[in-house]
């Protein structure tokens, strides 16, 4: 067997693999031989078969089988022995006048080789990570929330600024009827509030649809209509009233403090102001990192330019999923994926530069502190060494699991590598400036 390769440009090669009769003949006749001791031909007892008359009905058959098999051995070792980086998988060059009846055969294979680039994390921009701190008035909210979800719900006559109010949504042209409790403070604007302030039970509101809750999934839930059909949607409806309710605030007292964060944990309004703000900072920080992943990637692709052999790997899509596609089928799925594309190697070049691996015992870890937290969220505070290990041992031996988790630990990694290594200036922002600026 002999094997060769032409570099046609600095992405793209083309291996030749030349088969010779010496390299499958052996391994052939012996399957055959083996054939001959099993097969059932009628006239013939088993094992007296022929031997012209089993290479006549199964000798090209196992050729072909043998062939390809040596084929794509061969076609692997070399690559790991050239150490060969390629992007896809080869793509065989097609042979229409392939003759199996020969004794020598050549195939050839079309490869996309991943480009060389250097990957520069000081970039002269500073990208900002933002520490978003819990400032008083969220705080205070958050307090003002705990106290009514643990409160007393107390029945009112009318309508008040503070009234949870419970009633139909109807309009029998759009076929609305849907039960459903509001608050005022969700509603937009001033007029529609007033006209709630002071009616009772049995009282019919007519509203218009168009501005009427502050955010269109509210309105989108109030009437149990499709999301696409919420949103612009400029119809009256009626709103009946079946009920008036006021949540009667609980008192911060020790017995509120426990339910909250177990006996003894918070004695006074101080301390719970200083949990309720650890905690939230705790959980605002995933979101800073996650923003400040997002960025450093997206500074990456933009920064680090490298050329693909694009052609080869529209070429590849066409054939490498479930259902093949046409030629510009590939090529729209190859410009969605370039970016991706473009950030595996990225990301593969950093972890091979900066040797980060993940380890067995950190992903035990890792699954061991997943399991506290969702144990804690149902009251289990403080689960044994061995029952975590148990749990753990199980959710390690799901394949799908331990790729998710290393894959969370490796984007953990990365995100630690940017933070020392990037050009990383702090911001400090308040979690509502956050959500305008980012996400409204």
């Amino acid at each position: 067997m002999n094997i060769t390769r032409e570099n046609i440009d600095a992405l793209n090669a083309v291996v030749k693999v030349d088969i010779a009769k010496e390299d499958y003949s052996d391994k052939v006749e012996k399957i055959l031989v083996d054939y001959r001791k099993s097969a059932n031909i009628p006239g013939f007892r088993k094992g007296h078969v022929p031997m012209g008359m089993v290479k006549k009905q199964y000798g090209k058959a196992v050729l072909v089988d043998e062939v390809n098999k040596l084929l794509q051995d061969a076609l692997g070792k070399y690559l790991v022995e050239e150490k060969l980086d390629v992007l896809g998988n080869p793509l065989p060059k097609a042979q229409d006048d392939l003759d199996w009846d020969a004794e020598a055969f050549s195939f050839e294979f079309e490869l996309g080789l991943a480009p060389e680039f250097d990957v520069e994390l000081k970039n002269k921009k500073a990208i900002t990570h933002y520490n978003i701190v819990a400032d008083d008035k969220m705080i205070d909210d958050q307090i003002v929330n705990i106290r009514k979800q643990y409160g007393k719900i107390v029945s009112q006559n009318e309508v008040t600024e503070s009234s949870e109010i419970t009633g139909t949504f109807s309009n029998p042209e759009k076929d609305i009827d849907n039960s459903t409790m509001i608050t005022l403070d969700k509603l937009k604007g001033k007029t529609n509030p007033k006209k709630f302030i002071g009616a009772k039970v049995g009282d019919v509101i007519t509203l218009k649809t168009k501005g009427l809750f502050n955010d269109d999934h509210d309105l989108m839930n109030a009437l149990k209509v499709p999301h696409d059909d919420a949103h612009g949607l400029d119809i009256e409806v009626d709103f009946t009233i079946t009920e008036i309710n006021e949540r009667e605030l609980a008192d911060l007292d020790q017995e509120l403090f426990d339910k909250l964060f177990g006996k003894g944990t918070v004695t006074s309004v101080t301390e719970l102001k200083a949990k309720i703000k650890e905690d939230s900072e705790k959980q605002f920080s995933q979101q800073g990192d996650q923003k400040l992943l997002n960025d450093v990637t997206e500074n990456l692709i933009e920064n680090t330019k490298f050329d693909l052999p694009a052609s080869f790997l529209q070429k590849w899509m066409q054939t490498a999923g479930e259902e093949e596609m046409t030629e510009e089928q590939a090529k729209e799925e190859y410009e969605k994926s370039e970016k991706s594309m473009r950030y595996q190697l990225i990301e593969g070049k950093l972890i091979q530069e900066h040797n980060l691996q993940v380890q067995f015992e950190e992903l035990k870890t890792y699954a061991m502190d997943m399991i506290k937290g969702q144990m804690a969220q149902f009251g289990q505070m403080d689960p044994s060494e061995k029952e975590l290990e148990d749990i753990a041992a199980r959710i390690l031996g799901n394949q799908d699991e331990v790729k998710r988790m290393s894959e969370q630990l490796m984007s953990q990694k990365l995100l630690q590598l940017y933070k020392t290594e990037a050009n990383i200036k702090t911001k400090d922002i308040s979690y509502d400036d956050f959500v305008k600026e980012f996400y409204s």
